[in-house]
């Protein structure tokens, strides 16, 4: 395993592989912080785009557009996950909307996690947002 060699009056160890045993032990350490940067930069790149995808649905609720116009937007409008697994919530509802009331729109969408290993040990977050204005 190790090599002797006779230098003097004393024994050397010949040390070439401790470098690579120490990266050996850094490298999972090292991957865990990189992918788990990588998805907290994609949770919250998408965070504020669901947020502002929200205020812009909004007003269109304030402006007297019906429910399935604002729906249609906002799942037209989604940049990071799957449309089809949006959840719009507005209340009132536009039958019951009346002006000078408030109308809330909720967002909710699951975002898988792009990297396998943080995948396997955190469950993968369901991103929620909601914003309200008053109808014109």
């Amino acid at each position: 395993m190790f090599r002797f060699e006779r230098m003097g009056s004393g024994m050397i160890k010949d040390q070439k592989g401790q470098s690579l045993v120490e990266f050996a032990l850094v490298l999972p350490l090292l991957l865990l912080l990189i992918c788990g940067i990588v998805d907290l930069g994609r949770l919250l790149f998408a965070y504020s785009s669901l947020n502002m995808t929200a205020q812009e649905a909004v007003r269109l609720g304030g402006l007297g557009k019906t429910d399935a116009e604002i729906t249609d937007y906002a799942k037209s409008h989604l940049v990071i996950g799957d449309p089809s697994k949006l959840t719009v919530t507005i209340t009132p509802q536009d039958s019951t909307r009346k002006s000078g009331q408030n109308v809330t729109v909720s967002l909710s969408c699951p975002l898988p996690f792009i990297t396998p290993l943080m995948s396997k040990i955190i469950p993968a977050p369901v991103l929620s947002t909601n914003s309200t204005i008053r109808v014109e």
